[in-house]
């Protein structure tokens, strides 16, 4: 992990500017912003993990909880239970974020060993800030250990990709470098902790009152169902192959595509840049593509 970012987690900052990406991220005129999702999205689920994790949970939090916390039996009886409606997202991630005592760098340094990004995202980023395209990223999960991830990853352009996400503040009397001394500051009320439609749908409503002013697409990538309030409030999702969020969109009637890494997200964003496809060329080609893939499935059963 960088020493910067190690210092900037031990003084109890993250290495970013805090302010909200709206409507900062409209005063370069974009043709196009970026929304995506992290785990599972930007990370990859089959880097060098120490157990085995639900696909519920993100690899990031696994890590953390069956290594550093109360371990996988609980972590996956929570799993369950998210998903058998007993109890919230937001409660079970609290239970488990808990559940760690190891000092915060701690926990940073650990992820950094054992986290890797889709090998094709830097070079969208690198793409993206050339064209003048915001990323922003919209997550569950929490900022600092993103942003550590990211700089780590990417380097140190990356601080200007905006997160929002929940954040981790000291617990009373205690401070991030000490064992049991943070705790998760959720983003929001909602279930989830972070309600992602929430930070969209400002820049619909900017538009929605200038019917003049010219509008960006928006973009989003996510690959679980928690992305469905982003992916309505926005014009084209990318859905990760393979993950029932496909199934969802179909369902609900949200334009989408279908991607494997971010270099088929790369072509697609610069074919809609440039304006050799339209947003409902690609929706229904990623329509088609995702019923071919669910009859060869069908087929070799």
């Amino acid at each position: 992990m960088p020493r910067h970012v190690a210092r900037l987690l031990v003084r109890g900052k993250t290495p970013h500017k805090p302010d909200m990406p709206y409507p900062q991220t409209l005063e370069e005129n974009p043709q196009i912003i970026f929304f995506t999702d992290f785990d599972g999205t930007i990370t990859l689920k089959d880097s060098r993990a120490f157990h085995r994790h639900h696909r519920t949970w993100s690899l990031t939090y696994s890590i953390q909880t069956d290594n550093l916390g109360y371990g996988e039996k609980l972590r996956r009886q929570g799993n369950v239970d998210t998903l058998d409606d007993k109890i919230t997202f937001r409660d079970s991630f609290w239970e488990m974020m808990e559940s760690v005592r190891t000092p915060f760098p701690d926990c940073i340094r650990l992820l950094c060993e054992n986290i890797t990004l889709d090998p094709y995202f830097k070079d969208f980023y690198q793409w993206s800030r050339m064209n003048k395209v915001p990323v922003i990223v919209l997550s569950s999960g929490m900022t600092p250990i993103i942003r550590s991830l990211l700089v780590h990853l990417v380097g140190p352009e990356a601080n200007d990709i905006e997160i929002v996400s929940n954040e981790v503040e000291d617990k009373p009397g205690k401070t991030k470098d000490q064992e049991d001394g943070w705790q998760l500051k959720f983003h929001d009320d909602s279930g989830f902790g972070h309600d992602k439609s929430l930070t969209i749908r400002p820049y619909a409503k900017h538009f929605a009152a200038r019917p003049n002013e010219p509008r960006p697409t928006m973009l989003y990538a996510g690959d679980g169902v928690s992305d469905l309030s982003a992916a309505r409030e926005t014009d084209l999702l990318f859905a990760k192959k393979g993950r029932d969020l496909v199934t969802y969109c179909e369902r609900e009637g949200i334009p989408f595509t279908v991607f494997e890494d971010w270099q088929s997200i790369l072509a697609t964003t610069k074919d809609i840049l440039e304006g050799g496809k339209s947003i409902k060329s690609v929706a229904m080609e990623g329509a088609e593509k995702a019923q071919e893939e669910r009859q060869n499935i069908e087929t070799t059963k």
